[in-house]
């Protein structure tokens, strides 16, 4: 039976329990350099049949585990966030699209947990959603954490390139009206110009970010291999099969897009999917030899 703790106790505690926190962090991090210039797998060349089966077996993952459990909240917080803003002025409006575009730059990170429930449906496992949080769990997770981090700083640096060229075409004014906004973007050279640049920059901030994540992250969380590895390996996947990816990039925009109408409904089955999908293209794109018994555990 537990007992009441006293403040000097209870702070004892906490203190005990950051400074766990602490050595934990430093162990994952210290991991990083222990492990940096492993050796790296084979990448393999897939085709568009290689695509579908992946997607097939998302949808398979997703109907066996109603992952849309995990992303619920966490789309509906971002959606909140942003129409919250909103409601207070229209300085963000330029923003918006890039918002929700940009959700694409730091999915793979938000996904792992999916990675993880697939890797484990995988093995024959009992998974539940609550197994998406074993991530932190594995001997690489300083590494996920740290290429987290810097999907994020990508993000931020699209954003902020976003609201440049927001600035060099329609702005430097914040639009009056939601209306006025959308007749100047699609009605005047100024709008249709911040279009044309937006999506041709974002289109390189997209490349770059599913070049360095779309095998790392899963690759991380299979095999114990350093975050240079994962990286290159990642890039090796994408450069060996280019119209594949621009074809797995397309299908991931399109579905972001078709998701997000009406009011972001359709992302609770598009983002699990995809998530799950992910992770059967990485087992089509990288070619390992079976783990060892305590990379299964």
């Amino acid at each position: 039976m537990e007992t009441i703790k006293n403040p000097v106790e209870y702070t004892g505690a906490q203190v005990v329990q950051a400074a766990h926190g602490l050595a934990s962090a430093y162990r994952s991090l210290q991991h990083i350099q222990d492990t940096i210039h492993s050796p790296a797998p084979a990448v393999r060349h897939i085709d568009a049949a290689d695509l579908r089966d992946a997607l097939k077996k998302g949808l398979e993952d997703f109907g066996a585990y109603r992952s849309d459990v995990i992303f619920l909240c966490a789309i509906y917080a971002v959606v909140g966030l942003v129409l919250a803003r909103l409601a207070f002025g229209l300085d963000m409006l330029p923003l918006l699209f890039p918002l929700a575009s940009g959700f694409a730059l730091i999915g793979p990170f938000a996904a792992v947990g999916l990675y993880e429930m697939s890797r484990r449906r995988e093995q024959g496992l009992n998974v539940s959603w609550a197994n998406a949080f074993d991530v932190a769990q594995a001997p690489a997770f300083g590494a996920i954490l740290v290429l987290g981090l810097i999907l994020i700083a990508i993000f931020l640096f699209w954003l902020y390139a976003a609201w440049s060229i927001f600035a060099n075409t329609l702005g430097p004014a914040e639009p009056t009206s939601v209306s006025a906004f959308l007749h100047d973007v699609f009605f005047t050279n100024a709008g249709r110009a911040m279009m044309v640049i937006g999506i041709a920059v974002g289109f390189v901030f997209a490349v770059v970010a599913m070049a360095i994540s779309i095998v790392s992250f899963p690759l991380l969380l299979d095999r114990d291999v350093g975050l240079d590895t994962a990286i290159k390996t990642s890039v090796r996947a994408v450069a060996a099969n280019p119209v594949p990816m621009a074809v797995w990039g397309l299908i991931v925009a399109s579905g972001l897009v078709l998701g997000s109408v009406p009011l972001f409904i359709g992302l609770i089955v598009v983002l699990p999917v995809l998530g799950h999908a992910t992770w059967h293209l990485y087992r089509k794109l990288v070619a390992l030899p079976p783990a060892a018994p305590a990379e299964l555990a």
